[in-house]
């Protein structure tokens, strides 16, 4: 037998027109049972004009339910009396022009065995059908997704070579050796986060071409056979009833019995496959793969298709290749079990279908079309996982680090505290950074997986690695001053983290969450879970990780991971008033930018070369090499003392 995934590669849309039509056909079958029921009692005039009014229909729309909307192939008259559909119907409506004597016995009989049934069964294949419209529609959003987070990672590489000649001019520009340091401190940075761009743009155009292929060799196969199983099913189902209304008209009429005998071996020989088959012939069309994605240089930078295995990129990718592993270990056994599940609901709907004494086969569908769809989204996050892997691991050519990952954990920080790779300050109630459940190091969020995988599972017992990023901090200055002036109070600093300088300044009055709309409903599998409603606005608690997943909370104290393909950012909404535009106080200093400078922190200002900013009363005297003052947006905040000039 011919099946739609062979035969018309990407075509689900005319397979789900065809099945449309089908659906609109045996509409018709309906109305005309139930229009036949109420004219039995006045005999067999009007139901002569019934049975015209069928035949018209079913000229008209016949067609589009034999060889479709949009048929590659001529057709005619004989083209349609192929169709095992075409016959029965046409046999329906003979019957129903020599069905002139019915009685009210008979009319109420159809209407209650009949027309009922037939609504049914409408109404369960359009739900059908819906289902597998809404999962085609998952298929395309999960492959323009894959395509679009490519498209992200390859802006954000663009971005990130743009930024490192950025970096590279101001290194050139630093005039003593304490701005030189920085800037070749900064000018490394941005290199490791360039070619980790890189690496995340060249893995998106694996998982991106892996996910298209796939897309067109298995998701849509998959899903114009289910279309195809669907379709047979309810035109198997259509046919029952329809034998049993014929059954129904040889019991009241003997004298029509031959008729009816006629109509009822004609829908006995409905063939769904001949007739798909007949489809098939008059719909085939030429069909190519799309050309797999390449990598694309970005126009400030040359570059090859490489990936970078210098010591930065190698450490992420050692972590993102622990990470996915671990992702794919505890994918399999569920992957496996879906697969299970489906062939087992396979073989009962099969059962169902051959004897309906079993069970209900429209319960058993609807099991293996979910347990099918299932399956397929499990299946699809072990092809990325396997390609994903595969492709770092031809990278590392076995350099795989000592696999001994640190467990981190999203961490609140109270009070600045040093992040153990680029060794700035992680401050906030926020959850901006994560700490080691085993050493007790702590990271920015972003630095997760630049950190080697190294745990010595004792606290205190983590040392950097000379390439760690690492240097002076622009706080020593204020380091400096603030332990004198604590030395003058004879207080003693113990184990005192780096501060930043927002720690000498007054603590953020609030911070902004982002929020997002569920884009599907979605119910949750385990107890980590969240359940949302289509449309629902959530709070980003934790972005995604790489896992797939982001952790939200609804509006009714709910908190829990949903698949972050779910969900779309909207924007972000402040947890406490906005801080109101200052007001240039009289008698305020005013400065302008020489340099531009980009803040490091919320509780900074960026300056613009040529920028005007006004200080604060006291801003010049907020500690050594910093000034506090406020932009045009009346944004307070501090800055460098040298990146400005008085006017």
């Amino acid at each position: 037998m011919s099946s739609y995934g062979e035969s018309l590669p990407d075509q689900v849309d005319r397979v789900a027109s065809l099945s449309d039509a089908q659906a609109d056909l045996f509409d018709d079958v309906r109305e005309l049972y139930r229009d036949r029921a109420a004219l039995e009692k006045e005999y067999a005039t009007k139901l002569q004009i019934l049975a015209k009014k069928a035949v018209d229909k079913k000229a008209r729309k016949m067609a589009a339910a034999v060889v479709g909307d949009d048929p590659t192939k001529a057709w005619s008259e004989e083209t349609l009396v192929q169709s095992t559909v075409e016959n029965a119907y046409a046999k329906i409506i003979a019957s129903t022009l020599n069905t002139a004597q019915h009685h009210n016995d008979v009319a109420e009989a159809l209407t209650m065995q009949v027309i009922g049934p037939l609504m049914v069964l409408d109404k369960k294949n359009q739900d059908h059908r819906k289902k597998l419209g809404a999962f085609y529609q998952k298929l395309l959003s999960d492959r323009d997704k894959v395509f679009g987070d490519r498209a992200k990672a390859k802006s954000k590489y663009d971005a990130e070579c743009d930024e490192i000649e950025t970096y590279r001019a101001k290194q050139d520009r630093a005039s003593d050796d304490k701005h030189a340091e920085r800037a070749a401190r900064q000018f490394e940075q941005q290199k490791a986060d360039m070619l980790n761009a890189k690496n995340v743009y060249l893995i998106s155009i694996a998982t991106a071409n892996q996910m298209q292929k796939r897309f067109y060799e298995v998701d849509i196969p998959g899903l114009e056979n289910q279309h195809q199983l669907l379709q047979t099913h309810f035109l198997t189902n259509i046919v029952n009833v329809l034998k049993h209304a014929q059954e129904l008209q040889a019991g009241h009429y003997d004298a029509l019995k031959a008729e009816v005998v006629a109509a009822e071996g004609t829908l006995s020989e409905v063939s769904p496959p001949r007739d798909q088959a007949l489809f098939i012939d008059h719909n085939t069309r030429p069909f190519i793969l799309p050309r797999d994605l390449s990598f694309e240089p970005s126009p400030a930078h040359y570059d090859n298709a490489d990936m970078s295995v210098e010591y930065a990129p190698k450490v992420y990718l050692q972590n993102r290749l622990s990470k996915s592993r671990a992702k794919l270990q505890e994918l399999r056994p569920l992957l496996d079990a879906k697969r299970r599940d489906a062939e087992q609901a396979r073989k009962v709907l099969d059962a169902y279908e051959a004897n309906h004494s079993l069970g209900n086969a429209d319960e058993a569908m609807e099991t293996y079309l979910e347990a099918s769809h299932q399956m397929t989204l499990f299946d699809e996050s072990r092809a990325a996982l396997e390609e994903e892997i595969k492709l770092i691991q031809e990278t590392l050519k076995g350099d795989e680090g000592s696999q001994s990952p640190h467990t981190f954990k999203s961490s609140s920080f109270t009070i600045p505290t040093e992040c153990a790779h680029c060794r700035t300050s992680i401050w906030g109630l926020s959850k901006q950074g994560k700490t080691c459940k085993l050493c007790g190091i702590s990271v920015h969020a972003k630095c997760e997986l630049k950190v080697a995988a190294d745990c010595t599972r004792v606290r205190g017992g983590h040392k950097s690695r000379p390439s760690d990023a690492s240097g002076v901090s622009r706080t020593q200055s204020i380091m400096s001053t603030s332990s004198s002036t604590l030395s003058k109070r004879g207080s003693t600093i113990v184990s005192m983290p780096t501060p930043t300088p927002s720690s000498f300044g007054p603590e953020p009055q609030g911070e902004e969450e982002q929020q997002a709309r569920a884009l599907f409903a979605y119910a949750p599998t385990s107890p980590f879970e969240l359940g949302v409603e289509e449309n629902a606005i959530v709070s980003i608690l934790e972005e995604d990780d790489g896992s797939g997943w982001v952790k939200v909370a609804d509006g009714k104290g709910g908190r829990g991971l949903v698949p972050a393909s779910y969900v779309e950012i909207v924007g972000s909404s402040p947890t406490t008033p906005q801080t109101p535009a200052f007001k240039n106080p009289t008698g305020g200093k005013t400065v302008r930018g020489l340099y531009d400078y980009e803040a490091q922190g919320p509780d900074e200002l960026d300056v613009a070369e040529g920028g005007i900013l006004q200080l604060t009363p006291g801003g010049e005297n907020y500690a050594e090499g910093w000034w506090e003052g406020i932009d045009a947006q009346g944004k307070k905040g501090i800055f460098p003392s040298n990146y400005v000039t008085l006017i």
